[in-house]
């Protein structure tokens, strides 16, 4: 007999172990549990209806797991409004176009972006992203080469006696950020990469974009690039190792930029009935491949849309993949903004997916989140998919928590809420691979998680479209 143990999840250690290193590509364990069976993690056999069966039966964590790879693989960082960003909207929108969804392109305008690009001769280990942030106001659209320093914290006793045209690693700290920028110049350096503090893990810091106030008007002639903590220390420790000798660092300014939301409908009626959405957004910070934020509630709704296609529903199905959320929700803002009062009154409730596969052992919980800290009709109808699951005890109560595309709908007044794996503590307690270069498939994604987190959605929002109105 199985104890509950046997039917938990497979830790992350198991899962790296099973998958073939760290590389792309990497193969990860399928789940493979049939319809009627017990799910890992759960706490009793499955009691599902008719209609959750149709959508647990055909959804594919592997099918899903191909469309990651492009996003987070192929295309890598998303940054908003950047070419990137673009491609991954051109796939979304093309993969439901063939789908027989009616798709569209919802633009509007987003800030300049300032990336850099960090290699060496022969490359740089590639289980990291290499992308980093670039100060606006130093040297852009140009590329360095240099012998690599250590600075330390970047000050005159820190430096060795010659750093002309050398690539300055230094502890950022923002108090002294423009003077050890100064200095470098003063010296002849070629670049400077600033190097944040540790977080207390399990968070671990991002990369940036360093600003420079007082070079507003006349910008720094050389590069000065943001790196993440994971990118610091494999820096230094290819450094002292002697495996870092020459460092090439390329700057780009993204100027005049246009991000764009997915928006893809199967229409019921004629058009003015209700409405039931799912949603995510897929774009990304800089230097994170995003697997699991976002790539993985991207995925989701890819999947489900697939599935739920041709089921027979009640209601308008409406898919909203949100462009530019990492900057402020930007993307679901704007959607909600250009939508009339009647358009949001159709709206019976939205599904929004962020970060829904994580392999990080501890984020056993799979949270409701709602930014008013109420329940609402997206929270009840996972809430009851999650009990027809055997889930009840792993997912939280109704919890107070904006941060995310569902925010934007519920300041309007819409119901929605956000669902995602997190620690079993609270929902700010995030997997170390957050916003970072570690971000990827083979450090942070689990194909059960996303299993389950498809049924769990998949069911709530069919359950929904089928009886949009209850009696």
């Amino acid at each position: 007999m199985e104890t509950p143990a046997s039917k938990s999840f497979l830790s992350r250690r198991r899962m790296l172990a099973l998958a073939a290193g760290g590389a792309a590509g990497v193969a990860l364990p399928a789940p493979a549990w049939a319809v009627g069976d017990q799910r890992p993690g759960a706490v009793r056999p499955p009691a599902l209806t008719p209609g959750d069966r149709q959508v647990a039966g055909e959804v594919s964590a592997r099918r899903a797991l191909d469309h990651l790879r492009v996003l987070s693989e192929r295309i890598g960082p998303r940054i908003g409004g950047t070419r990137s960003e673009r491609r991954a909207a051109d796939y979304i929108a093309d993969t439901l176009d063939r789908l027989g969804y009616d798709t569209t392109l919802q633009p509007f305008p987003v800030a300049d972006k300032f990336l850099a690009d960090l290699d060496v001769p022969g490359g740089l280990p590639r289980d990291l992203c290499w992308q980093a942030g670039a100060s606006g106001q130093a040297a852009l659209g140009t590329t360095v080469r240099g012998e690599v320093l250590d600075a330390g914290a970047g000050g005159d006793a820190d430096y060795p006696a010659d750093v002309h045209r050398k690539i300055l690693l230094v502890d950022y700290v923002a108090a002294n950020r423009e003077a050890a920028v100064a200095l470098a110049v003063t010296r002849g350096a070629a670049a400077v990469i600033f190097l944040p503090a540790d977080l207390v893990e399990p968070r671990r810091a991002s990369a940036f974009s360093p600003t420079l106030p007082g070079s507003a008007t006349t910008p720094v002639p050389i590069p000065v690039v943001g790196v993440a903590q994971a990118q610091k220390h494999r820096l230094r420790a290819l450094l002292s190792a002697g495996r870092l000798r020459k460092l090439t660092v390329t700057t780009t300014a993204h100027r005049a930029l246009t991000s764009h939301n997915v928006l893809a409908e199967r229409r019921k009626g004629d058009g003015t009935g209700p409405v039931v959405m799912v949603s995510a957004h897929y774009d990304t910070v800089i230097g994170a491949p995003g697997a699991n934020d976002d790539g993985s509630g991207t995925v989701l709704n890819l999947e489900l849309a697939r599935v739920l296609r041709r089921l027979p529903v009640n209601a308008t199905l409406r898919f909203g993949l949100w462009g530019s959320e990492e900057q402020g929700l930007i993307g679901s803002r704007y959607y909600v903004a250009q939508l009339p009062q009647t358009e949001r009154d159709r709206i019976v409730a939205v599904f929004q997916n962020d970060m829904v596969a994580t392999s990080w052992d501890p984020a056993t919980r799979y949270w409701l989140l709602s930014f008013t800290g109420l329940a609402n009709r997206a929270t009840d109808e996972v809430a009851a998919a999650a009990e027809r699951l055997g889930y009840a005890p792993q997912i939280s109560p109704v919890t107070l928590r904006g941060s995310s595309d569902h925010q934007s709908f519920q300041e309007a007044g819409i119901a929605s809420a956000n669902f995602s794996w997190r620690g079993e503590e609270s929902p700010a307690i995030l997997e170390p691979p957050y916003h970072s270069p570690e971000d990827t498939i083979a450090k942070n994604i689990s194909l059960e998680r996303l299993k389950v987190s498809m049924e769990l959605i998949g069911s709530a929002a069919y359950a929904t479209a089928r009886n949009p109105v209850p009696a």
